[in-house]
């Protein structure tokens, strides 16, 4: 599918991000359709491509508190104009999980958190019905309590909506951003997006490449201009 059939946002954050989990290395980018997450994108805030401030013995074999990892507490921007259509807070923010085995428990109450519904996957997040009416943004995943903005309220593009955090189904803190065409992810479609004007590392050593409008690749470290 071409760029052209996409809605074209902006970079939500500022500063270096890896994408992962990217529709440009498959569709359903999250490996389902559910809650309309089909063309979902993740990005995790990277200093060169370290995630964190350390890596030790909790990194292997243990959990990890959030406030180790550079995504945290970041501002997380609109990518577009457009007006709130739903905020929810106040889902706590998990302990990170780097190592298989603090996954390991994780994974066995996943069914259960498909169960909670839009806060136990989603967590703290907003929704945006864009200006365009190209759609409704979703931004996931956002630390409690950060949340800037409330439901009807007009924001423009860059403007600060919240903070990067591990609400919901999340094992360390990170922005899940997708698109639908309805603000009912119970019944929505996920739609095309792609993202304009930023700069993109496409190899750990290599230079940087500027983008005027496209989708981040897997593990492609991107950055707004």
């Amino acid at each position: 599918m071409s760029t052209l059939d996409h809605v074209a946002l902006a970079l939500p954050f500022r500063g270096t991000w890896l994408a992962r989990n990217s529709p440009a290395r498959h569709v359903p980018s999250h490996g389902t359709h559910l809650f309309a997450t089909t063309y979902g994108i993740d990005f995790i805030a990277v200093n060169g491509r370290r995630t964190a401030t350390t890596r030790d013995w909790r990194a292997l074999l243990s959990t990890e508190p959030v406030d180790r990892f550079f995504a945290f507490g970041q501002p997380i921007l609109a990518p577009a104009a457009g007006t709130v259509v739903s905020v929810h807070d106040g889902e706590a923010d998990h302990v990170a999980r780097r190592s298989q085995l603090a996954l390991v428990p994780y994974a066995l109450t996943q069914a259960a958190r498909v169960r909670g519904g839009a806060g136990a996957i989603a967590g703290n997040h907003v929704i945006l019905e864009l200006e365009s009416r190209g759609g409704y943004v979703v931004l996931a995943h956002l630390r409690a309590g950060s949340i800037r903005v409330g439901v009807g309220e007009s924001v423009e593009s860059g403007q600060e909506l919240g903070a990067c955090g591990n609400s919901g189904n999340s094992t360390q803190p990170h922005l899940h951003i997708q698109i639908m065409d309805s603000a009912d992810a119970f019944a929505a479609r996920g739609l095309p997006m792609s993202f304009r004007n930023y700069r993109a590392w496409r190899r750990p050593r290599g230079a940087p490449v500027v983008v005027e409008h496209g989708i981040p690749n897997e593990s492609e470290v991107v950055e707004p201009l």
